[in-house]
């Protein structure tokens, strides 16, 4: 537990107390022509006011507001389904919510998100058999199994399909059929660009550092598998062996550690300072500081653990940190900096982190409450940011574990 902060509580607050009622504030939200997104839909919202009435600060009556609006249209279990939107966000959010009174939607939501995990697997597993390179939207967070992984873990630790998208993840970091010893690139490295698809830009594919799309979600999933117990065969191993590769790539100058946030074929051994990234969640320093200090504690790699500890430290402490962060939101904003450096100061050894929170959360209530909300959502707007100074507030982390969604825990 970390020492409370009742200015970034009281910023929560009045936060959520704007996005009370749905029909409040639109024209900003209108119900967005995507309410079961996670990222910028209802249910997103939703995870604020279950995470203030799970601490006694708000009403859960509030939070069934928003879940009822997030469930107004038919639940997406298609294509487009995965933890950030349709049936594995919706379920998710009822999970987080802590209570029965959601029993039967939730065993529905269970099967639907089993069912189109296991037709994911299938795909996948199928594809390595091939030799074929990894796609994006296979493995990463927001689309892929790795995100599915965090559904499982969260709802049925124990269930098979939980191990068996642990294995997939294990089978992910070795060499593909055909292709042992002949190539120096990982087997996770992607053959389309950023965006996930081919790009001209990007002829020969991209390694991806970040959480949102790339490696560090692995290792930061496969981290939690080690300190819950669920490790299948070969897990360790398969963690080692992503470190093994981040560690080639970071750098630390004078400026502290840091870990790009993707590489391309024309990088070699050295990285030029130009691209050290902002120190955001979705690519940046905050979520592979985090993804790092998980894979040190998991390991028992104390200097692992601290070298992550030393990365979050100076990116709060950049002077260039407000020009680098100037938004709010969780995934390339303050919030994300925030959230991932309370969890880790949580964890650190040392009290040094928790006391560089105040400064970046004063910043952050400041600007929330000193502009009109026009993005309410949980990414990239309110939500999300008054859910990081919740959690700065009552020095607690979230009782409704919304932040597994960011695999910060």
């Amino acid at each position: 537990m970390s020492p409370t902060d009742p200015s970034a509580l009281a910023a929560s607050t009045a936060i959520a107390e704007a996005l009370a009622d749905p029909q409040a504030i639109q024209p900003a939200f209108q119900g967005r022509a995507r309410p079961q997104s996670l990222a910028g839909g209802a249910v997103g919202i939703a995870l604020l006011h279950i995470e203030r009435a799970r601490t006694g600060h708000g009403d859960d009556t509030v939070a069934h507001t928003w879940l009822k609006l997030a469930a107004s249209q038919p639940i997406s279990a298609g294509g487009n389904a995965n933890l950030f939107h349709g049936a594995p966000a919706l379920g998710l959010a009822l999970h987080a919510a802590g209570t029965t009174r959601y029993r039967r939607a939730l065993a529905a939501l269970d099967d639907t998100t089993i069912t189109l995990t296991r037709g994911r697997l299938a795909d996948a597993n199928a594809r390595i058999d091939r030799g074929d390179p990894l796609l994006m939207r296979e493995f990463d967070l927001i689309h892929g199994l790795t995100g599915l992984g965090v559904y499982h873990m969260h709802r049925h630790p124990g269930h098979p399909v939980t191990r068996d998208v642990l294995a997939y993840l294990v089978r992910l970091t070795c060499p593909l059929p055909g292709q042992r010893g002949t190539t120096n690139l990982p087997p996770w490295w992607m053959s389309v660009g950023l965006s996930g698809e081919p790009d001209s830009d990007h002829p020969h594919g991209h390694g991806n550092l970040g959480v949102a799309h790339g490696i560090s979600a692995v290792i930061a999933l496969l981290s939690l598998a080690v300190l819950h117990d669920l490790t299948t065969t070969s897990l360790r191993d398969a963690l080692a062996r992503l470190c093994a590769w981040t560690d080639q790539w970071r750098r630390d100058d004078d400026a502290g550690p840091w870990w790009p946030g993707y590489l391309t074929i024309d990088h070699t051994g050295r990285l030029e300072p130009s691209l050290r990234p902002r120190p955001s969640w979705c690519y940046g320093i905050a979520g592979a500081a985090r993804a790092q200090q998980l894979a040190g504690i998991a390991l028992g790699d104390a200097r692992r653990q601290a070298t992550a500890e030393r990365g979050i430290l100076a990116a709060l402490r950049d002077p260039t940190r407000p020009a680098l962060l100037p938004e709010i939101g969780l995934c390339h904003g303050k919030a994300g900096l925030l959230h991932a450096a309370f969890r880790m100061a949580v964890d650190a050894r040392s009290p040094v982190l928790a006391a560089e929170l105040p400064d970046l959360s004063g910043r952050l209530a400041a600007q929330l409450l000193g502009e009109p909300i026009t993005e309410p959502e949980l990414m990239d707007g309110a939500a999300g940011a008054a859910l990081a100074l919740h959690a700065v507030g009552t020095g607690t982390p979230p009782m409704s574990a919304w932040d597994a969604v960011l695999l910060l825990a």
